[in-house]
């Protein structure tokens, strides 16, 4: 898959692993990602998949920080998460949402399968053990849509590694190295002043 990495998804990671300041990130990194995912939903599509999305991203928050704590570079972290985003969309329908096409679906797990066998995580059960006791909220499907799936976000042929476009534009496979010093206040959520989030869908956590 390729995502982007800058200092802001350096200092989410570091944000996120910290206490009181992890749950400020935490839910502005939700908020980020589930209205970029929502605008590219139909807009009358829109207000019946925010609870789910809501709550489905802040779950693979657990699994972001899980991954980091296995020993997964950053950037293999977040793009765990989202998989388990796109495993969502497409068992879903909502191919419209996708960020590879649906014929990667297999290739993206089978890259990450010895994390996902690990913690429960199929396609067809996106979240595994991160699923709360409680649930998610529930979304309508549209499964007529993978009949003839169109997704105009999707960028196919990226489903063998992780590709990261850097602050400088340059496209690397696996991702840059951490900085030394991150200032954790320009992770989302941490400074109030700071109204913006991370560029397109590629926060950490869920991204």
């Amino acid at each position: 898959m390729k995502i982007r990495q800058n200092v802001r998804h350096w200092a989410a990671k570091k944000a996120l692993t910290m206490p009181v300041v992890g749950e400020y990130t935490n839910d502005k990194l939700v908020d980020i990602h589930t209205g970029v995912f929502l605008d590219r939903a139909e807009e009358r599509r829109r207000e019946e998949r925010r609870a789910h999305l809501d709550d489905f991203f802040d779950a693979t928050m657990d699994t972001y920080v899980a991954a980091l704590e296995a020993g997964f570079p950053e950037a293999e972290a977040r793009e765990i998460t989202h998989a388990q985003a796109n495993f969502d969309f497409y068992n879903h329908g909502w191919t419209e949402m996708m960020e590879f096409p649906a014929d990667e679906v297999e290739a993206h797990y089978d890259r990450y399968e010895g994390f996902f066998r690990e913690h429960g995580i199929t396609i067809d059960d996106p979240l595994g053990e991160f699923r709360p006791a409680g649930g998610i909220a529930g979304a309508p499907s549209t499964p007529e849509k993978l009949d003839d799936p169109v997704h105009p976000h999707a960028e196919g042929g990226f489903a063998d590694d992780v590709y990261v476009e850097t602050a400088d534009g340059e496209v690397v496979v696996g991702g840059g190295e951490e900085p030394e010093e991150v200032e954790v206040d320009r992770a989302p959520g941490v400074d109030p002043e700071d109204a913006d989030g991370v560029d397109e869908a590629d926060g950490a956590g869920a991204d």
